[in-house]
């Protein structure tokens, strides 16, 4: 820790959360004289590499300056009236359970920012493509940032429209059709969302996120509870999401460009699950206490369900684009989210935060991963690079193959990688659930949930089988590209930390679990 002023870190958060919207206006002006470098396309692209790099920045100082021997309190805080009516305030601040996630989104748009820079995807403008890619970086940031319900409400929809553009204009095949479906799914469970919001807020009488989380439902009666935990959790269940609200993912990520798929499966379907520990958890805890073992049900089914659509997907002539597969496994891993959430336990819930940031590194690595092999192959259709002999990419291209296959096995929870411990942990979580919760229901769900990661292993090393290995010298002679140098700037940091996360889990669950205990507890630990 780095003992920096409380002015500071106020500032160097509500400046993560307003400078990418700046950047963005900035983005669509024309370039200063003597900074267009070759091009305005290449100004703007270094624009949004600049920009994004400043809040990395930011985001690191904010940190360094956090108080990790209090991670359950809320720090950088500001607070300060907004619409003085309906008494919503514009009220930031972060704590154990959204600083890595408020980083980690950080990283992985800087990340996106510069393999754009080499690898704009094709669409109509660049900067319209910075400025979209910016307002989302924008409401990602605000909604682990903001500490009041419309304000959340508001974070939690402006991320809708740039990712519908980015699908919609710079995708691949069906981009139309899948950015219908993204948007429609998610708007209308928004709707739904919106209506349990204001629910809590009218019926409490604030729309205060941490005076309603340390009230810790007392305030709310039990059929309040229950109408608003089926409606907000409704729309967190679309965006994270949970089975079988899932059929919008798959099409999109199939048609988003790479770092469209990137951002949509790292950062945008974590924000459905934050949602579930930052409000329904502490507001509504009677009501999750009753809908606990239908959502643990739910994310037990997913979990299966998620690895069979994968084997399906790998199977020889069943045609498996491997963005569809990893979209598919990504409605697995968030299964083991929610059952961790599910659960209503310290263990369960520490345990689907850490799965969180870990699928964001590792499922962003795969994304980057299989967006190269697209590149190179014209194709990610995993029956046309097995072929006859295989992508054989161990032998044509053995640095991609090595980086393909370390993403896979730590997404398939090898011990000593991220993956590992919050499925791990989420599964603990349903093996002891919280009291009054229905034990041999949980401990079903973590048999189920057990079995699921046995068909992610069968699924992953199959891919892993047919694009990796195979005789290069016995198929035609293709001259193939290993990862280049801009590829390895963009990947080296998620391969990094998902290395240390797995090896040195108290980073994360230091932070996490103080805030997890004192959430659960309803703000008196």
């Amino acid at each position: 820790m780095i003992d920096i002023s409380p002015s500071v870190m106020q500032f160097l958060l509500a400046f993560i959360v307003a400078a990418p919207l700046l950047g963005a206006v900035a983005a669509l002006l024309p370039a200063p004289p003597g900074l267009k470098g070759r091009s305005p396309e290449q100004a703007v692209l270094r624009h949004g590499v600049t920009v994004t790099g400043v809040i990395l920045a930011a985001a690191i100082a904010l940190t360094l300056g956090f108080d990790h021997d209090a991670p359950s309190r809320f720090q950088a805080t500001t607070d300060i009236s907004w619409i003085q009516a309906l008494n919503i305030r514009i009220h930031l601040g972060v704590d154990g359970i959204s600083l890595p996630l408020l980083l980690m989104t950080a990283l992985l748009f800087f990340l996106c920012a510069v393999y754009s820079y080499f690898k704009l995807p094709a669409g109509p403008s660049a900067k319209a493509f910075v400025a979209l890619l910016l307002v989302l970086e924008s409401g990602t940031l605000a909604t682990f940032a903001v500490l009041d319900l419309m304000l959340f409400f508001l974070a939690f929809e402006m991320v809708l429209i740039p990712m519908y553009f980015l699908i919609a204009r710079w995708g691949g095949a069906q981009r139309q059709a899948a950015a219908w479906k993204f948007i429609l799914y998610t708007l209308l469970g928004s709707v739904v969302m919106l209506l349990g919001l204001l629910l809590i807020g009218l019926d409490s009488g604030t729309f205060d996120m941490v005076a309603l989380a340390s009230d810790n439902g007392r305030g709310l009666s039990h059929t309040t509870q229950l109408l608003a935990v089926l409606a907000i959790g409704a729309g967190f269940a679309v965006k994270t999401p949970m089975w079988p609200l899932h059929t919008w993912l798959p099409d999109a990520h199939t048609a988003a460009p790479t770092v469209g798929s990137v951002l949509l499966a790292g950062v945008m379907l974590k924000m459905g699950t934050y949602g579930f520990v930052r409000i329904l958890l502490p507001v509504t805890p009677d009501g999750m206490h009753t809908f606990a073992p239908y959502l643990g049900a739910f994310a037990a089914v997913g979990i299966v369900y998620g690895s069979l659509a994968c084997l399906a997907l790998t199977r020889k002539g069943g045609k498996g684009d491997l963005k569809r597969l990893i979209a598919y496994s990504s409605v697995g891993h968030m299964g083991f989210v929610l059952l961790g959430i599910a659960s209503m336990t310290p263990t369960g819930v520490n345990g689907a935060l850490f799965a969180n940031i870990a699928h964001g590194l590792i499922t962003g690595l795969l994304f980057f991963l299989v967006g190269a092999l697209k590149d190179r192959y014209g194709s990610s259709d995993l029956d046309t690079l097995a072929g006859a002999t295989g992508a054989a990419l161990y032998g044509r291209a053995p640095r991609l193959g090595a980086l393909l296959a370390f993403a896979a096995v730590a997404s398939l929870g090898l011990p000593g990688l991220a993956g590992f411990w919050g499925e791990m942990l989420a599964l603990f979580g349903a093996f002891d659930p919280a009291e009054g919760l229905s034990r041999p229901a949980f401990l079903t769900y973590m048999a189920v949930g057990a079995f699921g990661t046995l068909l992610t292993a069968a699924y992953l090393l199959i891919v892993v089988r047919r694009v990796c290995m195979g005789d290069p010298k016995a198929g035609p002679e293709i001259s193939l590209a290993d990862v280049q140098r801009y590829e390895f700037a963009a990947w080296t940091p998620l391969v990094a930390l998902t290395v240390l996360a797995g090896l040195w889990p108290a980073v994360l669950l230091g932070l996490t679990d103080p805030a997890v205990q004192k959430l659960l507890a309803g703000g008196n630990s």
